[in-house]
């Protein structure tokens, strides 16, 4: 069976990429080189960003990825968003949506990142 745990990101630069991803996940990175830098997070999930250039075949664009975290509450998406809004550029801010309450921010390559939390539904 195949596990969806690493998603690795095209950066135009890993050095200001991870001083973004180090603030704004609140974590240190495993490994930082030049042109490679890893997260682990408390869940396993990996994240690489990896300088765009040494990619083998070339991404078409960089940017472009949507990376999406649960969140318990919407107190807790909007706590989230207000340390997140000083660090990242807002392109969505906190709204209800039909799957749930939410807001998206980007990084510096524009890759989307969506704190939410599921509305109740029914069952």
């Amino acid at each position: 069976m195949r596990t969806l745990n690493y998603l690795l990101l095209a950066v135009a630069n890993p050095a200001k990429s991870a001083e973004f991803y180090t603030k704004l996940l609140g974590i240190e990175p495993v490994e930082n080189s030049p042109t490679f830098v890893l997260y682990v997070l408390p869940n396993g999930i990996k994240i690489g960003l990896w300088i765009t250039n040494e990619i083998e075949p070339k991404p078409k664009v960089a940017g472009g990825v949507e990376i999406s975290f649960t969140e318990d509450s919407k107190d807790a998406v909007l706590a989230t968003y207000a340390a997140w809004k000083t660090l990242a550029k807002v392109v969505q801010e906190p709204t209800q949506m039909d799957f749930g309450f939410t807001f998206v921010v980007e990084d510096l390559d524009g890759h989307r990142l969506r704190p939410f939390v599921l509305a109740d539904r029914p069952r």
